[in-house]
This record gives C-alpha cells, structure tokens and sequence, in this order.
C-alpha cells in the first residue's frame, strides 16, 4: 500500500513548529510494511487542502493527515476531508461524552461539540490525551484515510493505541532497516567502494547517508515478516563489513561515543581526557549518557599553556614544539591518564579557529591515546575553510575513534 502523509496548519508553512508528526508516522507505517511515497505540508485553508487531497486521492492509497482536528475555526481538516470524498458525519456518542466529562466542573464552549462529528461508518480512535478524536475509514472509492490530531503528544499516543492496529489490516508486509554507523572514510569514497553492490540491489536496498564527519549506511528491505526481513539482509550487512572493515564502528548505535562507553564497561577499564582545542566538548559529549561514570574517569581542560603545564606537560616542549603539536598532544594523554587513574588518556590540541597562530592553518589538530604500554598520535588536517564547531566535532570524533579501534584490538 502506498501513503501520503498531509499534514495540515499554517505554523509549519511558517517555520514556527517542526514538523515532528511526519517523521513519527513515517517511522511508524514503514514498521506495518506500507510504503510512504510523499509527505506534503498545507495551511489551514480549505480550498488548498481540497487541491492537495486531489493530488494526494491521484497517486496514493492511503492517505493520513494530521491537525486541524480541534474545536476552533480554522480547525477545518475534517469537514474538508469528508466533502472532497462525500463522506457524511455523524456525531459520536463516545466522543461527546468523553468531552463533556473532560469539562466536567466548567463551562465547555459549544463549539467544542463539533470535534465529534465522525465520517459515518468509520473506526473513531478516541484521544487519550487531549478532546479531538481522530478515525480511519474507507471511501466509496476505495481510498483509506487515516485522520490524527496535531499535537505531537495526541499523534503518538493515539497512533499506538488505535491508528495503528486498525492499519495492519491494511498491511501484509514489513519494512526493516538496520544503520552500520562509519567514521574513517567520506561518503564519496564509501560510495565508490559500494556502488556497483548498492546498484545491484532491489530488496534489500543500501543507501549512504552523510552526518557530521560520519556516514550512515543504511540497509533496508521489505519482506512478509520481520525474521524473512533478517534473513534478507544478513548477507549484506556482512559484506559491507567485509568491504569496510573497521571504519564500521557499530549498527543501530546512537554514537561513537555510545560504543566507546559500552566497551570500556564491558572490559572493566576507564578513560580519561585532556581538551585544549575541544574545551571540554569531548567530555560533554560522553557524560550526555547515562552511566558514563563507570568508565569516564574525567576530564580536564587545559585551555591555556599554563594548565597544560599544570598538568604535567614539559614546558620546555612547549617552548620547543608549541602547544599545537604531537608532543603536546602525547604528553596530554599520558599525564591525564596517570593524573587521574585510569587505564587510558586521550588529548587533543589544535586549532580551531577562526583565527591562526601564524604558524598553522586553521584545522590543524593533533590527537592521541595513551595505555599503558604505549602512546600513539594521529595528526589531522581537518580544513582551513571548516567552522570553528567542525573542527572541534571532528577533533572529538577522531579522538574517540582511536580509543574505540584500541578497544577492538583487546577484545579479539
């Protein structure tokens, strides 16, 4: 089945409220297997509501619109609705008597009334959270419709407990996808690694998709049940992990920083960091998760030379070599990591710009991990035309990358 999603008030057209509903139903019907093909947005305004139901009733089977459910004037979403589809309504028992007892003790406007007119002979979905009902039914035509309210809230909770057991009729598949989360390569250059097996493919399809400094490759695949789905995307799944090799940090992972953390806990060990460039972002970052304590032994920023000294850093080395260096970084992780007890030390120098040293082009960083055997630097070069907030993301990501591709190495 094919669906459009319509959602319907003028504050998304203006930008004043994201448009989150369409995200979660979107989420939410390729869970039921049902494939949706467009998404549009229209104010409240009846006659281009009645253009886009048009296009919509053209070139989808399902159609689900979301808002204009309320009491108010411009609330016009069901009337507009059943008229373009020559539905009548009919004023729900339930609905009313769920209005009146939610004013139970106060005066209910009577305009109230109207949001429980239901299309006849539909499945109301009535509203746990808030006054307006929403339904399914179908047309004469053969169209399903889906109507939800707009608050975010009263969307979701009525999707579960009612939009959604009424759609899986409607149903006889699902859509499954599985994200491998990269970090080490481009999307450019995983793409020409992968593009002649991303052509290729049908059902699963593979799809790159670029974030901040990582690639998400997304695998997807339509299939009677949710074990067949499994079963179709094993094989593909292993191949690019195959291909990739350990740029792949993990699949269906929020973070990098999320699997360092898992790791760390599942070894029994800590870390500890040392920001100058980054200013405590890597530490933020990291103690964002719950239970970061376990294996976050702390963090230090040493923003200044001073600090850097404080910290244990040779002060000769940074007359010598500068606090942007690979030495600085090296003595930042090994004494962080002796300082503050714990198995490794992660530090960052670099800059991030706007401004240079005169020395260095904006994007020069220099990261590295200490254990207790060994220390090791990566230099990076992460762009003189990045933004201040690139570089430092960037800076965090790469640093975290060497301690996760450590953490691998003790776990074979």
């Amino acid at each position: 089945m094919t669906a459009e999603i319509l959602s319907v008030g003028t504050e998304l057209l203006l930008g004043n409220i994201v448009n989150t509903d369409a995200r979660d139903l979107a989420v939410a019907l390729s869970g039921l297997g049902i494939d949706v093909h467009w998404q549009s947005v229209v104010g409240d305004n009846p006659a281009r509501l009645r253009r886009a139901l048009a296009v919509a009733a053209e070139r989808a089977e399902l159609i689900v619109t979301t808002g204009g459910l309320g009491p108010t004037c411009d609330d016009l979403t069901k009337q507009t609705v059943m008229d373009f589809f020559g539905l009548p309504m009919v004023r729900d028992a339930r609905a009313e008597a769920d209005l009146r007892a939610f004013f139970a003790g106060r005066e209910m406007p009577e305009n109230n009334l109207r949001q429980c007119d239901l299309p006849v002979g539909c499945t109301p979905f009535y509203n746990s959270c808030g006054t307006a009902p929403g339904c399914g039914v179908r047309t004469p035509d053969g169209h399903v419709l889906v109507l939800l309210p707009g608050p975010p809230k009263e969307l979701n909770a009525m999707l579960l407990l009612s939009a959604l057991p009424w759609l899986r009729q409607f149903s006889g598949a699902v859509i499954v996808s599985h994200d491998l989360m990269c970090f080490g390569m481009g999307e450019s250059a995983i793409e020409t690694r992968l593009r002649d097996r991303m052509n290729a493919l049908q059902n699963p399809t593979l799809a790159p998709y670029a974030k901040e400094g990582e690639v998400r490759l997304r695998v997807t695949v339509k299939a009677a049940t949710t074990a067949e789905a499994e079963a179709l995307m094993a094989p593909v799944i292993a191949e690019v992990r195959e291909t990739l090799g350990d740029i792949v940090y993990g699949m269906d992972v929020p973070s990098i920083e999320a699997v360092v953390l898992e790791r760390l806990r599942a070894l029994g060990k800590t870390f500890a960091a040392a920001e100058s460039c980054t200013g405590g972002l890597l530490a933020q970052r990291v103690t964002a998760i719950p239970g970061a304590s376990e294996a976050f032994a702390g963090g230090v920023t040493v923003y200044t030379n001073p600090v850097k000294a404080w910290l244990g850093v040779d002060p000769e080395t940074l007359d010598r070599c500068g606090a942007v260096s690979a030495e600085v970084a090296e003595q930042l992780a090994v004494r962080v990591r002796e300082k503050l007890g714990a198995d490794y030390g992660l530090g960052i120098t670099g800059l991030a710009g706007p401004g240079t040293d005169g020395v260095h082009e904006v994007g020069t960083v220099y990261v590295a991990l200490a254990t207790p055997d060994k220390t090791e630097v990566r230099p990076l070069a992460l762009g003189a035309r990045s933004d201040r907030s690139r570089v430092r993301a960037l800076a965090v990501n790469h640093a975290l990358d060497l301690l996760r591709r450590e953490l691998e190495k003790n776990e074979q």
